[in-house]
C-alpha cells in the first residue's frame, strides 16, 4: 500500500493484462516511479504474465515482472487519474479518468524477441515522455 501523495496513478490497461500493459506498469515503476504510481489490469486475466515479455524484460532492463506483478482485472486497481490503453482498439476496457490516451502498441504475443524488443523500446520512450508531461504539469490532474 503506497502512502498518500501527490503523485497522479497512471494504469496501464489492456484485455488480457499479459503482456504490453504488464512492460508498460514494469518499465514505469523502473524509470518513473519518482513521479506517478504504476499500475496494469485487464477486463479478463491469464494464468501467468506472457513468458516471452517476462524473458525480454529481464534481458533487456534487469526487471524481474513475476517478483511483484501478476495479471489483474481493472477492479483491483484503485481510481486512477491517467488511463493508458495499449492498443487493443474497440474491446480495449474502459476506466474512469482526467485523461486517456491510447498508444495503438501491436500485440508481440507468439512473435520474435525482436518484435518484443521493439515493442518494449516503444513502451520506454513513451514512458519517458508520459512522465517528463507529468513533471512539466501538461494534465490538470
Amino acid at each position: 500500500m503506497e502512502k498518500h501523495d501527490n503523485k497522479p496513478k497512471v494504469a496501464f490497461i489492456c484485455v488480457h493484462n499479459s503482456c504490453r500493459s504488464q512492460m508498460a506498469e514494469a518499465i514505469a515503476r523502473h524509470i518513473a516511479a519518482d513521479v506517478f504510481h504504476a499500475y496494469s489490469a485487464g477486463t479478463e486475466t491469464k494464468p501467468q504474465i506472457n513468458q516471452d515479455a517476462v524473458r525480454i524484460m529481464k534481458l533487456c532492463f534487469h526487471i524481474d515482472m513475476e517478483k511483484e506483478q501478476y495479471s489483474k482485472l481493472i477492479s483491483e486497481i484503485p481510481p486512477v487519474d491517467i488511463v493508458i490503453t495499449m492498443g487493443c482498439n474497440v474491446s480495449c476496457p474502459y476506466l474512469p479518468c482526467l485523461y486517456r490516451e491510447d498508444w495503438g502498441l501491436e500485440d508481440p504475443t507468439g512473435k520474435s524477441d525482436e518484435e518484443f524488443i521493439r515493442i518494449a523500446d516503444i513502451i520506454k520512450k513513451r514512458v519517458v515522455d508520459l512522465r517528463d508531461r507529468i513533471i512539466e504539469k501538461q494534465y490538470n490532474l
